[in-house]
């Protein structure tokens, strides 16, 4: 799957990219069930999924320069170490929105260290031909997180509207300790560590040149947009279910079949993209989720919006390991671990810019103006890839 991998590190890897991604997908829809505990107002729902990013936003870039130097593996046990420690801080103290807020962001800040760590593996011992596909599996890992987070939630939940949040909290603490013990199964002998760390200043450079390459600011700003979208639905899911009267396990459901679907996308993605190009593949995806998030936010019976959540998951599956593998591509040997923290800071900008700015929607016209916004931002975004080319 990924080049010089042996089998045991390879399933380590992306066991790794399986459980941040689940314990992320656990945590931040139990910090909103939390909040709505606390009858927060609709903008500070809107604050919390910002604050996911305030920290990865500062540290992205310096990170990818960090896994260059340190190696892969160290950066991930690094990052999975915060993670725990965040489990536990909101289990006893996740009691206000101040402390859901800190919680929130610093699970930001861990994340974006195993995620950079677990890209960097693959840029680094992927051959180019194949470097698609092994993003494909990677972020297929990463969807089945994202599915077993949300159908935790279910499980606990069951048929209140309200789930126990201690208890999610709890089972978050218990997953984050395997993702710790599971890093020191990928082996360190393909770690970045002892590469070349390179001159600072031409380093530096080359993060800038590959920003002036024609049309990569505009795939990238994509790039953030869809990783924004995914986080606005996975916070305002749970408020559109309460307002409209679906179950913690309806809502839980909901977000799995989402999370299924891009799964599905990603699993075949190498395949697809060979035979219709990334551009033409990139912009179908953009139309399959521009409409299923605009009929989100029509009133409809619960099993139609599974069936857009569906859509919407395979829209969403996409756009992040196309835009890994083409950075990848583009980036020299030795740098691609700053090449894909550049995208990453890119991400993060759109998860603060745009669930703030979408967020206040919610104040006036509720969740289902969250999702129509979002379903104009995205629409937005197949204007701006005109002329980009990603093959």
């Amino acid at each position: 799957m990924i080049g010089e991998l042996g089998r045991r590190s390879a399933t380590a890897l992306l066991l790794h990219s399986a459980l941040i991604q689940a314990v992320t997908f656990l945590v931040r829809p139990a910090a909103t069930y939390r909040a709505l505990e606390l009858d927060v107002p609709g903008f500070a729902l809107g604050l919390l999924a910002a604050s996911y990013a305030v920290f990865p936003l500062l540290l992205a870039v310096p990170t990818g320069g960090l896994v260059d130097r340190l190696g892969e593996r160290r950066l991930m046990a690094i990052g999975s170490g915060v993670v725990l420690s965040c489990s536990a801080f909101l289990l006893f103290w996740g009691s206000s929105i101040t402390a859901l807020v800190i919680g929130t962001a610093f699970l930001g800040a861990g994340q974006l260290a195993c995620v950079v760590g677990q890209q960097a593996v693959v840029a680094n011992n992927a051959a180019s031909s194949r470097m698609d596909s092994a993003f494909g599996y990677l972020t297929f890992a990463a969807s089945l997180g994202q599915a077993l987070g949300p159908l935790a939630i279910s499980l606990v939940g069951g048929n209140s509207v309200q789930p126990d949040t201690h208890l999610i909290f709890l089972l978050a603490v218990c997953m984050s300790a395997v993702l710790f013990l599971d890093t020191f199964l990928v082996s360190a002998e393909v770690s970045g560590g002892g590469r070349r760390a390179g001159d600072a200043s031409a380093a530096k450079g080359s993060a800038i040149a590959l920003l002036r390459t024609p049309g990569v600011a505009r795939a990238l700003a994509t790039s953030a947009t869809v990783l924004a979208v995914v986080d606005l639905t996975m916070v305002y899911l749970p408020a559109l279910g309460t307002d409209r009267g679906l179950t913690a396990a309806t809502v839980g459901a909901m977000l799995t079949v989402r999370a299924v679907f891009s799964m599905v996308s990603r699993l075949l993605l190498g395949r697809v993209s060979r035979r219709i190009g990334r551009m033409r593949l990139l912009v179908t995806s953009l139309a399959l989720s521009t409409a299923a998030l605009a009929a989100a936010a029509i009133p409809m019976p619960a099993w139609v919006l599974f069936v857009v959540m569906a859509v919407l998951g395979l829209g969403l599956g996409i756009g992040q390991p196309l835009t890994m593998s083409w950075l990848s591509a583009q980036a020299p040997a030795g740098q691609r671990g700053r090449a894909l923290a550049l995208r990453l800071a890119g991400n993060r900008v759109g998860q603060v810019v745009l669930p703030s700015a979408i967020g206040v929607v919610a104040a006036g016209l509720g969740a289902a103006g969250v999702f129509l916004a979002s379903a104009v931002v995205v629409g937005g975004t197949m204007v701006l890839l005109r002329g980009v080319k990603l093959d």
